[in-house]
């Protein structure tokens, strides 16, 4: 596993070890970057089910500014923070040891809004849905602001939730990446 473009491209990352953690594969990383991107200009991304990291230090990596990653195993949350140090960019990120369900709350509380939000949930749980409509109530998104939602390709998500529209859903495998534009 490795940034794959950008700033700090070729860098390795990490895996989490002994974990039923399943890192976004280089194809799927590589198509879902072009798709958004490839590069950015600043912007705030929320990572959550963070896992390695792997796709919020890509963010950072092709110029998103300031990064959030949340993960509720400590192990992981161990392994994002080892990535984050290899690669050097502790200081535009925080990482936080919590559920998403008490995150998503939390940072609507900071009164937060993110550019660009990576949901990873493990396939054999289908809470996109509540994540979205989570999202959309809290207003966590930029009004130009895109979330992206890797998923088995058994799953279907909903084309509307909330002020949330899908823009795209995308194959690759047993993967779908779903991606939701506010509008």
């Amino acid at each position: 596993m490795r940034v794959i473009s950008g700033k700090y491209k070729s860098r390795p990352l990490k895996p989490v070890q002994g974990m039923k953690t399943r890192p976004t594969a280089d194809k799927v990383k590589e198509a879902l970057f072009h798709r958004i991107g490839p590069y950015f200009e600043g912007g705030a991304v929320l990572d959550l089910y963070a896992g390695t990291g792997n796709l919020g230090i890509e963010a950072l990596s092709r110029g998103a500014e300031h990064a959030v990653f949340v993960d509720k195993n400590p192990q992981a949350v161990k392994v994002i923070k080892q990535n984050l140090k290899s690669v050097g960019i502790q200081e535009d990120t925080q990482v936080y040891c919590n559920e998403a369900g008490r995150a998503l709350n939390a940072l609507d509380k900071r009164n937060k809004k993110f550019t660009f939000i990576f949901l990873d949930p493990p396939y054999a749980v289908n809470v996109l849905p509540s994540l979205l409509e989570s999202i959309s109530d809290k207003g966590l998104v930029t009004q130009t602001g895109t979330i992206v939602c890797e998923h088995h390709a058994s799953i279907r998500l909903p084309e509307q939730i909330g002020e949330l529209n899908r823009l795209t859903m995308e194959n690759y495998g047993d993967t779908n990446v779903s991606l939701y534009i506010k509008e």
